[in-house]
């Protein structure tokens, strides 16, 4: 069989978020620009579009839900053919994909916690922030019903997932009513105790990883309190911030320190160089154990020998995500991506003198590339960075693609045929584009019909939104 070429390129994207939308659009731009053709096949576990955007963003983020109308236009312009509710290693394998596209993108992106290593973290009542954002979110494949039946609540972290998490169990469910959430959600957050959410950073505020509009939102939020802590400040006496985005949080965090109490019936706390060392409780979570921290310089804290007990009955932790594996792909344990190197993935097994985790960031001769498989995103570089990132990962990954392509590196398909029929012949209740309209559609159809006009009422399970979308398949 001939090598491949940039005419008539033939090419499948495991992950329908931003990651494998841009990776699409950037290698078409990149093939047609070069005189080249191209088709994309855009593969997704869900039955709808838009990965982490629709499933990972909270519904009252509606500027940062902006995005989706890009990624719309993306798709919409035809030369991407999404193919939804497909699971790869499930309902088709890596290998039948190489076998039918010149090649194959995984953008699957990282949507399971990072692990928290401490005594207790499995007691009922401790929760991985994913799970909560996925349910929020209304992801088909969570339960519905989420349990908020206690006052005091902890999220350890300082990123941008946890203020999300802290947000949503603080915020009054009427102050969502206006949003794309999910009416099973609305109605769990109607139903919330919480009073006091208390947000733990193992760090200190020069080092938060925040965004200003995250943290700015945070003291917006209607009838809830912020209440920081003066010692949490000591260290910042002399201290100079490096960019100016450090210096509009390091502010707005100033200005609550003299903020007046008005009385709010829920407080957000928030909690600087407590390192947490044990979740206690009794058969399920009743506080957690922490020791105080000072900073040591270059970012780096070391433990006081100070330890305190703060009580709470829920934690949720938001320390990271994890690259889930995918099947047929070659996975870095340690890192949580794809073995690869700059989006070339890598077979790890192959070589003996390398660690596994070395593999993914050296490039050494000793991991030989997998000729025609390439990886974008959270699932490539692990899960850091926001869209600016994303389009500039996808960037690299599509030029080494195209490299390879016009230095005859990987072969053309062996196997004719639509991929369609294939999932036809095996019963798999595919997804179209024109699905994903029909959804879209009936969503916002909801949103207008509801009490409180919304722009959309999500469908949660499964079954129903593919029934919505099947009812609309078009070949």
């Amino acid at each position: 069989m001939t090598s491949s070429s940039l005419q008539n390129l033939r090419v499948a994207i495991v992950g329908a978020g931003p990651a494998g939308i841009y990776a699409g659009n950037i290698l078409t731009n990149s093939v047609v620009d070069a005189g080249g053709t191209v088709a994309i096949d855009l593969f997704e576990s869900l039955p709808a579009p838009y990965g982490l955007i629709r499933y990972g963003v909270a519904p009252d983020h509606p500027r940062i839900k902006g995005i989706v109308n890009s990624l719309h236009e993306m798709l919409d312009a035809g030369t991407t053919r999404f193919i939804g509710n497909v699971e790869v290693g499930r309902d088709i394998s890596i290998d039948e994909l190489q076998e039918r596209y010149d090649a194959v993108i995984l953008a699957t992106g990282a949507i399971r916690d990072a692990a928290l290593d401490i005594p207790g973290i499995d007691l009922p009542g401790s929760y991985g922030a994913a799970d909560f954002v996925a349910w929020f979110d209304g992801h088909p494949d969570v339960p519905t019903e989420w349990t908020l039946d206690q006052r005091e609540v902890a999220v350890i972290g300082n990123g941008n997932v946890a203020l999300d998490v802290a947000r949503v169990l603080a915020k009054h469910a009427v102050d969502l009513r206006s949003t794309e959430i999910a009416d099973n959600v609305l109605a769990g957050l109607e139903a919330s105790a919480v009073t006091d959410v208390h947000v733990f950073g193992r760090r200190g505020p020069q080092d938060i990883k925040f965004t200003p509009i995250e943290l700015r939102e945070l003291g917006e939020v209607p009838n809830v309190d912020i209440v920081v802590h003066d010692e949490d400040f000591a260290h910042l006496e002399d201290f100079t911030p490096a960019n100016n985005q450090l210096k509009v949080m390091l502010r707005i965090l100033e200005s609550w320190r003299t903020r007046e109490s008005t009385g709010a019936s829920r407080r957000l706390h928030l909690h600087f160089y407590h390192s947490p060392v044990e979740v206690l409780g009794d058969g399920r979570v009743e506080g957690i154990r922490f020791e105080r921290t000072e900073p040591v310089g270059d970012g780096r804290v070391a433990g006081t020998g100070e330890f305190r007990e703060i009580a709470v009955q829920q934690v949720y932790r938001a320390v990271g995500y994890y690259g889930t594996p995918v099947i047929g792909a070659p996975f870095d344990e340690k890192a949580g991506v794809v073995s690869n190197v700059e989006g070339r993935v890598t077979d790890t097994s192959a070589r003996s003198s390398l660690s596994a985790s070395a593999a993914s960031t050296t490039g050494d001769a000793d991991a030989p590339v997998v000729a025609g498989l390439y990886a974008t995103g959270w699932i490539k570089r692990g899960p850091v960075g926001l869209i600016g990132h994303t389009k500039s990962d996808a960037m690299e990954t599509i030029a080494h693609l195209v490299t390879d392509v016009e230095a005859g590196r990987l072969s053309a398909p062996t196997v004719e045929g639509d991929v369609l029929d294939v999932l036809d012949e095996r019963e798999v209740a595919y997804t179209t584009w024109d699905g994903w309209l029909a959804l879209d559609a009936h969503e916002r159809s909801l949103g207008a019909e509801h009490l409180h006009t919304r722009e959309r009422v999500k469908v949660v399970p499964r079954d129903e939104q593919v029934g919505i979308s099947r009812g609309a398949l078009v070949r």
